[in-house]
């Protein structure tokens, strides 16, 4: 094995509770007896309640606000707390400055008294505008040495402007950071202020910087004044306009993300830009799909500065536009992102940045439920009837409610149609089933070839933030009847990420449960909780960051009766989370040390990939041998990561060179939390 890595940083830890019973979670271990263990083969899963707390009070920062340090795990700001909102000046700045954890909802426009007053802000808040009613007018927010875990989003902050357009005299930010951590400014407004409008000084870092509005202003966004080159700082997807300098300019800062941008100088008007994304000093900066309209100069360095672009569109630019120094630094190092095009930023951005609506209010889009039942009593008799139903790009829950009974039926819900659940309304996860036969091997009812290994999938998520709950799905292909062709057979496909299969039966033989992404660059993450999964060969596999916990997996003899396999091919990409087996159970009616826990898959002998699988706290029957990793494809297992920690029972084994054990040093960076991010699944 290649290392058991223990990364730079480390994100923060996150109780999970989706679909848990409450007995779990409160006993911590579990012991299991037939084959359904302890949850019951007939036993409804429930779902824990979801937190009354709308999503936007919870939210939690991505880009290098998102990555554990100096002390801090991830930028969460208040939700510890309690929620206020706050209409006066002073009601604000008591809750801004108090010792305690508070979700501040603003819900008026705000005059600064005197202007150009900065509320000093204290550690552990959020600070959010109620949908566009939110607004600080002649003044901002100034955070402190240290101050950190701190959240500003969704606020018009704007016109402490005093009639001098590079005001030496007055130092009147929109907000101000000295030497604070792990701070996110999300889809505020920032307009029209005296200096600057967000100003980043003396070594602040963990700082996320996205979909803001920043505009008519001599100077937008200043990062430095110092010496040391320590900070780490994400800037995305902003609509920077109007603006003469700083946009950023960037001094001496470690790692600069900046992405997705949109720096636009209209022509014809009293303001022209003087440049536009400037790395200076020892500054590393990596630019990535940003749109530069109109701007003069808009990428210059410093000659010790390194930039590196790419992907980057210029319309109507001149000047300088320059880049070199050096490789600077792979941001997916630190965290996980997805590129927009740049072409598509303009139109994107005059939509998405600045406050919405949708933020700091109670109120939420209630989910749409679609009915499904085979006898005709449901708004639809198929399941893919019910998801054609759902429209394109929904931006609200849809619960398609399926009925007892047994489809027998291919299912896709495909990319385009995010937030989707299926759903068994039976009392028991078997009396809804999804079932179908084909196979890698399968020729297609048009005689256009054959389906292919994702292709032969029963039921296929494609879509972000779906979920899979109360239900059976299975393939059936018979392998027996069928050795003239490929048997791969997928009962389960996701390719999307923040995947929920929660109280679900999945059965299968061959590549039973397939977990990829939607390309290989891209995140998936999959959460699977409370439920069964059957299979012999590589029948949990695939390139996603998957998390299998309080679940039950059965070993099944193959078609011919012999007892061989391997629970999971991981076919991870470097530097991501592969698959994590905790706190379940691992057993079946197979002939005792016939089964491997994994193996690592290669695809295609991709040298690239670095194949993962951890199975941590879990009880292992005798069925698995007592060297439980195996090499695939001509690549050593010892080369990529396998390890276990904690595990119990008769196939349980110490700490060898074929059998790597994480410390307890190790384990703490391998826990649910750390395969999910800064995403915490829940019930709706």
């Amino acid at each position: 094995m290649s290392d058991i890595r223990k990364a730079r940083h480390r994100r923060r830890k996150t109780a999970l509770y989706v679909g848990v019973p409450l007995a779990l979670t409160a006993a911590g271990a579990m012991a299991y007896g037939a084959v359904f263990g302890i949850f019951g083969e007939d036993a409804q899963p429930k779902a824990s309640a979801a937190t009354s707390a709308p999503t936007w009070a919870t939210a939690t920062a991505d880009g290098f606000a998102s990555v554990d340090a100096l002390g801090q795990n991830g930028t969460y700001g208040g939700r510890d707390g309690k929620t206020v909102t706050v209409k006066t000046l002073a009601d604000l700045e008591k809750y801004a400055t108090a010792s305690d954890p508070y979700v501040i909802v603003v819900a008026a426009t705000i005059d600064m008294d005197p202007v150009g007053k900065e509320i000093k802000v204290a550690d552990n808040k959020t600070i959010i505008g109620s949908g566009t009613s939110g607004q600080i007018v002649g003044g901002g927010f100034f955070l402190g040495q240290g101050v950190h875990n701190v959240i500003i989003r969704n606020l018009t902050i704007r016109d402490a402007y005093q009639g001098v357009w590079n005001d030496k005299e007055h130092d009147y930010d929109g907000i101000q950071m000295d030497g604070a951590h792990h701070v996110w400014i999300d889809h505020n407004d920032i307009r029209h202020m005296a200096d600057g409008l967000i100003d980043s000084r003396k070594d602040t870092t963990y700082l996320t910087v996205s979909y803001n509005k920043l505009s008519n202003e001599n100077k937008a966004l200043g990062i430095g004044w110092t010496d040391n080159t320590t900070a780490d700082i994400t800037i995305h997807h902003n609509w920077i306009r109007e603006t003469e300098q700083r946009n950023p300019s960037t001094d001496n800062v470690a790692h600069a993300h900046l992405y997705n941008n949109y720096l636009q100088d209209e022509p014809g008007t009293a303001i022209t830009s003087s440049y536009g994304n400037y790395a200076r000093g020892n500054t590393r900066m990596v630019l990535q799909n940003s749109y530069f309209s109109g701007m003069n100069n808009p990428v210059i360095r410093d000659s010790t500065a390194t930039l590196v672009q790419s992907g980057n569109v210029f319309s109507g630019t001149s000047g300088r536009n320059e880049s070199g120094g050096g490789t600077a630094f792979d941001p997916k190092t630190y965290y996980g992102y997805t590129l927009d095009k740049a072409a598509d930023l303009p139109a994107l951005l005059k939509i998405a940045a600045g406050p919405q609506s949708s933020l700091g209010t109670a109120t939420t889009t209630a989910a749409t439920t679609l009915t499904v039942a085979k006898d005709g009593t449901g708004q639809y008799k198929t399941v893919q009837a019910a998801v054609d139903a759902v429209p394109a790009n929904n931006t609200a829950r849809v619960v398609i409610s399926v009925k007892p009974g047994t489809y027998r039926e291919t299912v896709k819900v495909p990319s385009n149609k995010p937030h989707v659940t299926l759903q068994g309304t039976g009392s028991s996860r078997k009396d809804t089933v999804i079932v179908y036969d084909n196979a890698a091997g399968t020729t297609k009812p048009d005689g256009s070839g054959t389906y292919g290994t994702p292709g032969s999938a029963t039921l296929s998520v494609q879509s972000d933030d779906s979920q899979v709950r109360n239900l059976t799905v299975s393939n059936d292909f018979d392998e027996a009847k069928h050795q003239d062709i490929a048997n791969q057979a997928v009962a389960l496909l996701t390719s999307a990420d923040k995947i929920v299969l929660d109280g679900v039966i999945v059965n299968g033989d061959q590549d039973t449960l397939e977990l990829e992404t939607a390309a290989k660059d891209k995140l998936g993450r999959v959460y699977i909780a409370n439920s069964y999964i059957t299979g012999n060969v590589d029948f949990v596999f695939g390139r996603a960051t998957v998390v299998v916990d309080k679940s039950v997996i059965t070993l099944k003899k193959r078609w011919n009766g012999t007892s061989a396999g391997y629970v999971t091919a991981p076919s991870t990409p470097a530097n991501r989370k592969g698959i994590l087996i905790n706190r379940s159970a691992i057993s079946g009616d197979v002939t005792a040390a016939s089964f491997y826990l994994g193996r690592n898959w290669h695809p295609s002998g991709d040298t690239t990939v670095d194949p993962q699988s951890t199975v941590r706290n879990t009880t292992l029957s005798a069925a698995i041998k007592s060297t439980p990793w195996s090499d695939m494809g001509g690549f050593s297992w010892k080369d990529d990561r396998f390890a276990e920690y904690r595990n119990t029972g008769a196939g349980a084994g110490g700490a060898s060179g074929d059998r790597p054990q994480l410390t307890d040093a190790q384990a703490a960076d391998q826990e649910v939390a750390d395969w999910l991010g800064n995403w915490t699944p829940t019930a709706s």
